[in-house]
């Protein structure tokens, strides 16, 4: 089911969120086990039959959880942590089967000129999200840091529907608290409105903007995957619309989890915070899928040795957890390239800062100057990596870096170069030409594009505008000083709060964002 669809809108969550409040005045535990029910039901209507591999996965796990924990409490460590080896690797035996075993034996059928066959496996929804919510419980019941005896509350960790299609990656101990609480059971108007209000940014974000500049995206990257050749413009005018849309997306898909989870009264951690802000990788990925780069840090890096064991461990640590991040995102070679790019970025980041720190204690550049170019440059270098991501082969990819590059001509529509007057014989004399039809796309493409970098590049984000409410659990204190001095001059109109302006303002957003769903539309997360 679909946070974007009418039957959850209009029918879903309406009945879900009434009958949690209703039972919760009689009985804490039967609205938890209400929403632990309706979270399956949830999960059920995309496929009933692996409602039972959920619920065969959540048995698993909390039957090993409280047994590491039991053995960790009796002293008994060597115990647990072979319980833990053996559960780790049950999950990651799990996913790997349903996510990667076409891919591996296709592979392996190229490489051996075998013929080898397995039936198509179909990837269960949200495996992969809710494998890694469950291996973070295992291994935080061997450290002794969460113990869960009732089993309704861990399925209800598992399977709470905010979060369990698309993330954010939960740590119990974060979670469940807030449902031992009695005020979680009593709904409260500031929750419904604060939540109300993000969800609805969120459904905006997704119908409005992100399917939206879609439709530019999708026919350049299909012109690559059947090997058309692309210009200049036609390229990057695809990948960066590609770029906005996956922002949009996800930060949609975020936005609208973390609003229905306020309206219940239960905060969800901090999963996006305007990413395209960021000046190098390293803040890139403090901020791109929060969650996810916290659970590859404090369970993969960290366990790899992170910069502990000096400096070419170090650097070998970071291309480690993102190949292995890149190739969690999907079972193909593009994935794969896309985490050792990102590796390799990261790499350079550190290298590069150290060097820097050694040799140019001040700045070379004034500041303002030095910052634009460093958010050029990651820019520029997320939205290499985005074709990669996005690319159906790797062919395709290079197709579409071959025209970013200028390597296959640049070209405008005919249109676009009878306006230019005499200009465009200075620009043929440099080696542009036209071409017939496409005006409408290439103009439209492109003033998309321009919209939606001035929105990210300028306007504060969700976490931002709603800030004096505590919207999340973990708010973001990296702020650049600029996005600070950015929000005190848009305070007045765009910080949030429960007033008629505001409500109006709501309101039409919602109504714009429910009339967008003309079709469904799944998000693009959900595919990982």
């Amino acid at each position: 089911m679909l946070f974007n669809s009418y039957e959850f809108l209009f029918f879903y969550f309406p009945a879900t969120f009434a009958a949690f409040f209703i039972i919760g005045r009689y009985s804490r535990s039967l609205a938890a086990l209400w929403l632990f029910a309706a979270s399956l039901f949830f999960y059920g209507w995309w496929n009933p039959a692996y409602v039972s591999l959920l619920i065969g996965s959540i048995l698993f796990n909390f039957a090993t959880g409280s047994a590491i924990s039991r053995e960790h409490h009796r002293g008994r460590l060597a115990w647990a942590k072979g319980m833990l080896i053996t559960a780790v690797s049950g999950n990651l035996a799990l996913l790997a089967y349903y996510k990667y075993a076409n891919f591996f034996l296709t592979n392996t059928n190229q490489l051996l000129g075998t013929g080898w066959h397995l039936e198509d496996v179909i990837l269960p929804l949200g495996i992969s999200f809710f494998t890694f919510t469950q291996i973070a419980f295992l291994v935080d019941s061997y450290r002794g840091e969460v113990k869960e005896r009732n089993f309704i509350h861990y399925g209800l960790f598992v399977t709470y529907f905010p979060h369990l299609i698309a993330g954010p990656v939960l740590h119990h101990k974060e979670m469940m608290p807030q449902f031992a609480q009695a005020q979680t059971y009593r709904p409260h108007w500031e929750n419904v409105s604060v939540g109300l209000t993000i969800f609805v940014m969120g459904l905006f974000k997704k119908t409005v903007l992100a399917d939206s500049v879609a439709q530019y995206s999708t026919p350049i990257f299909d012109a690559a995957a059947v090997g058309q050749t692309l210009t200049f413009f036609e390229a990057w005018g695809g990948a960066l619309a590609y770029t906005f849309q996956l922002y949009f997306d996800f930060s949609g898909y975020s936005d609208m989890a973390i609003g229905l989870s306020r309206m219940f009264g239960v905060k969800l951690p901090l999963n996006f915070h305007s990413p395209y802000k960021a000046t190098s990788i390293v803040e890139f990925w403090r901020r791109w899928h929060m969650t996810l780069s916290r659970f590859l840090r404090d369970y993969l890096y960290f366990a790899l040795g992170g910069n502990r064991k000096g400096t070419l461990r170090r650097y070998i640590n970071l291309m480690v957890t993102m190949l292995l991040g890149g190739l969690w995102h999907g079972a193909g070679w593009t994935f794969l390239v896309w985490g050792g790019l990102h590796g390799f970025y990261l790499c350079i980041n550190h290298a590069w800062s150290n060097l820097a720190n050694r040799l140019w204690p001040k700045p070379l550049l004034p500041q303002r100057l030095g910052k634009l170019l460093a958010w050029l440059t990651t820019f520029m270098a997320v939205v290499i990596g985005w074709v990669f991501f996005r690319a159906t082969s790797f062919d395709a990819a290079m197709e579409m870096l071959q025209g970013m590059a200028g390597l296959n001509g640049i070209a405008v529509p005919n249109a676009i170069a009878a306006k230019l007057g005499g200009a465009w014989q200075m620009l043929a004399d440099l080696g542009f030409t036209s071409y017939l039809g496409g005006g409408s796309q290439f103009i439209f493409t492109w003033l998309w594009v321009a919209l939606l970098l001035a929105v990210v590049a300028a306007m504060p984000n969700t976490q931002q505008i709603m800030n004096r409410f505590e919207p999340v659990i973990h708010t973001h204190h990296a702020d650049e000083q600029s996005e600070l001095r950015l929000m005190a001059r848009l305070h007045s109109a765009l910080s949030w709060n429960p007033n008629g302006r505001w409500a109006v303002a709501t309101g039409v957003i919602a109504a714009l964002g429910v009339f967008a769903m003309s079709s469904v539309s799944e998000f693009l997360y959900f595919q990982f």
